[in-house]
């Protein structure tokens, strides 16, 4: 039984962690997707944080 930890998406321009993943332990960099941020009004680039 593999454990699915959580991750935090955080918004690059404000900071505010918008969106939660499941990892993939076989990936080795960190994620940057850009997704739609609430507090900026506008898409910006997400990187997951720890």
């Amino acid at each position: 039984m593999s454990s699915k930890r959580k991750i935090a998406l955080a918004c690059s321009v404000c900071g505010s962690r918008n969106y939660t993943i499941n990892e993939n332990p076989n990936r080795t960099e960190r994620l940057e997707v850009k997704k739609f941020c609430k507090y900026c009004n506008k898409h910006t680039l997400h990187r997951e944080t720890k």
